[in-house]
């Protein structure tokens, strides 16, 4: 099993750099994946970044999914498309705020 290391801390992912354990989640955490996905190269992440991750975070955990990125911004008073400009990568932001790998629920044949 992969580990991501940051601050002398192992953090367990999948092969593809998802959280195996979600609960791992913390702002180190995420800015070391923030590192590792080439999303950001400053740590600590700005705090704009940490309350579009939170905010990510909170709903996922109330309904099982992720919002849209406009609900996103609205939610965390932050400018129209604030997600697109923290993180160009709404996946990659999600990999970032430690939820699940997101899926269609469909299989392709």
């Amino acid at each position: 099993m992969p580990t991501l290391e940051y601050e002398g801390r192992k953090i367990r992912v999948d092969e593809e750099g998802y959280l195996e354990n979600p609960d791992d989640w913390d702002e180190t955490v995420a800015c070391a994946m923030a590192e590792m996905e080439g999303a950001s190269s400053e740590c600590p992440l700005r705090e704009e970044q940490i309350e579009i991750l939170k905010f990510i975070r909170e709903y996922y955990k109330k309904f099982s999914s992720v919002p849209v990125v406009r609900a996103v911004c609205t939610h965390v008073d932050q400018p129209r498309a604030c997600e697109y400009i923290q993180f160009p990568d709404p996946v990659t932001t999600c990999k970032i705020a430690g939820i699940p790998k997101l899926t269609t629920g469909y299989e392709l044949m």
